[in-house]
C-alpha cells in the first residue's frame, strides 16, 4: 500500500457502517494512490458499494474517517467533495440534449457558456462521442450513454472518479470492450478512479490494484497478478477465479487449474484419478478429476490439437495429475 501522504488522493481510516443490527462496513483501513486504477471487488453485501458511497458523501460513517487530498471529508455533504460518481443507470436527464447532459455540472457552478460548451465537447470527444451533443439519452445504445455519463463525470476533472457498477447493464461483448476504453481513459487523463465491480476478469482487466471485500472486511489488496498468483485466503484463491485448496500436512494450499498437467494414467507418474466430467470451452477445456486419495481437482487444458469428439470421450477414463512444486501455494491466514 501506498505510504507516502503526498501520494494518495484517497484514505478509509477505520471505517464502519451499521444498519441495525448488521455491519455493513466493519473496519476498513485504505489507501488509494494518486491516479491509480483501484477496483474495490467482492459478492454482493460485502461492503465495496457501501464504502464507495461513504466516499461520495451518500452515506456517512459511524466510526472512522475518509480523507480526500489529505483532508477530512467524513461530515461533508456530497457537492462539497472533489469527486464525481459513475452510476450503472446513468442517470442522465431524458429531457436534456448530450451536450447539455455533459455541461449540466459546469452551468450549476456557473461557468461561462463558451468555456463549458469548449469543455463538454472535448469531454465527449475523450469518450468517442464527436458528434453527438444534438441527441437525446433515448436516442443513443447503452454503451453510448454510459459513455455521456462519463463524460459528464470526468468534464469539471474532479479529484477522483468513482464508479459503481458502470457496466453492470451492458452485454458481455460491449463490457469487455469499454473495459478496456474506461482503462484507456483513465490512462489518458491520470485521474484517480475507484471501480465497484463484483466481476472477478473485469478487476483482474482493469485494475491496478485490487481490494476483495468479504462480510464488510478487507481480506486481500494488492495488484491483479499478486491476487491470482497469492491469495492471502481460500476466499480470496475462490472469489478470484477458479483454484483448488488441498490440504497437506495441516496446513491449507492452493494451485490453479491452468497450472496442472493432465497426463495418461500409463505415464506412471502424478496424482491418480478419474475424470469425473469435462466441459469445452472453445479455446481449452475444463476437467473435473475425481483423485483416488480422494477429492477433486479442476483442470483447464488449451485445445491446441484436441477436438471437441475427443473431449466427449474423457469422461470416466483413467488420468494423472502432475504440477510443479512452485506453483502451488500456502494460505498463511484467514481474514474472516
Amino acid at each position: 500500500m501506498p505510504s507516502t501522504g503526498a501520494d494518495i488522493d484517497i484514505r478509509i481510516v477505520g471505517v464502519r457502517k451499521r444498519y441495525g443490527e448488521v455491519a455493513a462496513v466493519d473496519g476498513v483501513d485504505l489507501d488509494v494512490a494518486r491516479g491509480e486504477f483501484f477496483t474495490m471487488l467482492g459478492p454482493s453485501g460485502s461492503g465495496k458499494t457501501t464504502t464507495l458511497r461513504m466516499i461520495a458523501g451518500f452515506e456517512r460513517p459511524d466510526e472512522g474517517r475518509i480523507e480526500l487530498g489529505g483532508t477530512d471529508v467524513s461530515r461533508r455533504p456530497p457537492f462539497d467533495r472533489p469527486v464525481n460518481t459513475v452510476f450503472q443507470d446513468y442517470a442522465l436527464f431524458p429531457h436534456m440534449t448530450v451536450q447539455q447532459n455533459v455541461e449540466y455540472g459546469l452551468r450549476v457552478r456557473k461557468v461561462a457558456k463558451s468555456e463549458r460548451r469548449a469543455k463538454a465537447s472535448e469531454a465527449l470527444a475523450r469518450v468517442r462521442l464527436e458528434g453527438y451533443g444534438a441527441r437525446k439519452p433515448g436516442q443513443l445504445s447503452g454503451g453510448q450513454r454510459q459513455r455521456v455519463a462519463l463524460a459528464r463525470a470526468i468534464v469539471n476533472t474532479p479529484r477522483a472518479l468513482l464508479l459503481d457498477e458502470p457496466l453492470g447493464a451492458l452485454d458481455l461483448k460491449l463490457r469487455q470492450e469499454l473495459q478496456i476504453e474506461l482503462k484507456q481513459l483513465q490512462q489518458e487523463l491520470g485521474m484517480t478512479f475507484v471501480y465497484v465491480t463484483h466481476d472477478q476478469e473485469e478487476a483482474l482487466t482493469m485494475s491496478d490494484r485490487i481490494a476483495v471485500f468479504n462480510n464488510g472486511r478487507i481480506e486481500q489488496v494488492g495488484s491483479p497478478a499478486e491476487m491470482y498468483e497469492h491469495p492471502a485466503t481460500t476466499f480470496v484463491a475462490g472469489f478470484i477465479g477458479t483454484s483448488n485448496i488441498l490440504e497437506r500436512g495441516g496446513r491449507t494450499f492452493t494451485v490453479r487449474p491452468e497450472k496442472i498437467r493432465l497426463l495418461p494414467f500409463e505415464a506412471g507418474e502424478g496424482e491418480p484419478g478419474t475424470v469425473r466430467a469435462t466441459a469445452y470451452l472453445g479455446p481449452s477445456t475444463k476437467f473435473v478429476v475425481a483423485l483416488d486419495e480422494g477429492g477433486e481437482l479442476t483442470v483447464v487444458q488449451q485445445n491446441l490439437e484436441t477436438r471437441s469428439e475427443d473431449i466427449d470421450r474423457m469422461e470416466g477414463r483413467r488420468v494423472r495429475l502432475q504440477w510443479r512444486p512452485d506453483v502451488e501455494f500456502a494460505i498463511e491466514e484467514e481474514r474472516t
